[in-house]
This record gives structure tokens, C-alpha cells and sequence, in this order.
């Protein structure tokens, strides 16, 4: 089978094998890290174009570094990422190595900070949703495509 270099707008992304998702993302870090900034990596899907971050992270089992592009969602110095693999039944597995190990590294444009990430819930979780929706608004139909409640992470600096 061949695989697709990237999601097109007529993928059910919820239902896309890991191992495209694992192309593209590869692709995209790619982008970046030859053009040197997360500026080249703009996501394009179903009408909507959105910036995206890079999030370094460590495995959760394998404790290897592990770089994942995700929508630039940010505010007054934090970001917020998204589980929502398109709405898939389940997490994404940098999930997991964020509830695992919280510190990252956030690469946006030519810049890397560290930040400390943790769940949100409640009101603040509805704020960061909406915030994220703005920037990619196919995160509310995502949600309809699952039974499970999308985690909501804010990355906060760390000092």
C-alpha cells in the first residue's frame, strides 16, 4: 500500500493508520529543521491553515526524544496542545509522554523554550478549547467523532 506524504482534506483523519501519521509528522519536522524555523510548516487541511509548533518530547516507555508538530495554539506565554488525533478512539503517543515526563520543548518560529505541561479541566479546559478552535476549528468536529473527552495540555514556561 502506499502511503500518502500527507493528510488530504478528504481523510477521515480519525481513522488514519499510525504509521501516516508518524510520515507526516516526520515530514514536517523535516520542513523545519531545514528551513531552521517553524515558520515553513504550515498544516493545511479541510479549508483551514494554521502555524505549527514543534513539541519535543521524551517517550513515555522508550525515553527517547521524540519532536511532534502541533497546531500553534498559544497566549500570554503559554501554548496549549491538542490530543485529539483527528478525533480517533484514542490518545495520541505524545500524550502519553507528556503525562509521563511534562517538560518539553516548545519550538516556535526560530525560538525553544522549555515549558511544564499539565491536563486542564473545567472552565479553564473550555478556554484553552476555544482558543484552540480558533486557531484549527476542525478540533469541534473532532469531538464528535469520539466517545472520549480530547485532553486539553498547557504548556507554561518554566523559570
Amino acid at each position: 500500500m502506499t502511503k500518502p506524504e500527507q493528510p488530504t482534506a478528504d481523510m477521515d483523519l480519525s481513522v488514519m493508520p499510525d504509521e501516516v501519521w508518524v510520515h507526516d509528522q516526520a515530514r514536517l519536522v523535516g520542513m523545519a529543521l531545514e528551513s531552521g524555523s517553524t515558520d515553513s510548516i504550515i498544516q493545511e487541511y479541510d479549508g483551514t491553515r494554521a502555524r505549527l509548533v514543534v513539541l519535543t518530547t521524551r517517550g513515555a516507555k522508550s525515553g527517547r526524544t521524540r519532536q511532534t508538530p502541533v497546531v500553534r495554539v498559544a497566549h500570554e506565554g503559554r501554548y496549549a496542545v491538542v490530543a485529539s488525533k483527528g478525533g480517533a478512539q484514542t490518545h495520541p503517543a505524545w500524550y502519553h509522554n507528556l503525562v509521563a515526563h511534562p517538560d518539553v520543548t516548545v519550538w516556535d518560529g526560530t525560538e525553544r523554550g522549555a515549558y511544564r505541561a499539565r491536563e486542564v479541566t473545567g472552565s479553564e479546559r473550555q478556554q484553552w478549547w476555544d482558543r484552540a478552535v480558533l486557531a484549527w476549528p476542525s478540533y469541534d468536529s473532532y469531538r464528535t467523532k469520539t466517545d472520549r473527552l480530547i485532553p486539553v495540555l498547557v504548556l507554561e514556561p518554566k523559570d
